[in-house]
């Protein structure tokens, strides 16, 4: 028996001989498909999720540019800040208030940073105002202030390098607690390199 040969009849000979009608098999690569049908070509495998990390120059995380890994920690980036002029310049220029409005934005940006911990906003700035008297109560929220900056920078998987010991212990030295507690916010800041308020992506 021989088979038509005509370029248009699926039936048609091949070099290797008589080829099945119907669908392809899974070692056909289209031959013996009908008509007017192309067999499916491989399919693309998804893009990968780059790593959103800290340092990498993806930490971003805004809608529509770079998806979040289901279920990421997301929080909001710090202001970078000078940290002389946070312990010297601003605050004689202000009479010493910007060093209170200080003490409130680092607490209220901390706590946007990581909403998984319970950061207090306004109670550190009340310790200052109503029991600075005691001298006490100041020296314990500059601790506590030390430690959740520490906490901070855990959340953004760095190195912990600030240490509330010594932020207490510079309490008594000019009152440089606060460039020290503003150069180790700088290195959260540093990590991610995004502007105030940026939402970012964290470690798990």
């Amino acid at each position: 028996m021989t088979y038509p040969q005509h370029p248009s009849d699926p039936r048609r000979l091949h070099p290797a001989g008589p080829q099945p009608v119907g669908p392809p098999s899974s070692g056909d690569v289209g031959y013996g498909a009908p008509t007017g049908r192309v067999a499916p070509g491989p399919q693309p495998y998804p893009a990968p999720v780059p790593y959103s990390g800290p340092g990498t120059g993806l930490d971003l995380w805004r809608p529509g540019e770079l998806a979040a890994p289901p279920h990421a920690p997301v929080g909001l980036a710090m202001k970078r800040r000078n940290p002389v002029a946070v312990w010297l310049g601003l605050p004689l220029i202000t009479l010493g208030i910007y060093g209170l409005v200080w003490y409130y934005r680092i607490h209220r940006e901390m706590a946007e940073f990581d909403p998984r911990r319970q950061v207090p906003v306004a109670g550190p700035l009340l310790v200052l105002l109503f029991l600075g008297w005691t001298v006490v109560a100041p020296l314990v929220s500059f601790y506590n202030t030390g430690q959740r900056i520490a906490d901070s920078q855990r959340s953004a998987g760095l190195p912990v390098t600030c240490s509330p010991v010594v932020g207490l212990l510079l309490c008594f030295v000019f009152g440089l607690q606060t460039l020290y507690y503003q150069t180790e916010l700088n290195r959260v800041v540093d990590a991610y390199r995004a502007p105030e308020g940026t939402r970012i992506v964290l470690p798990g």
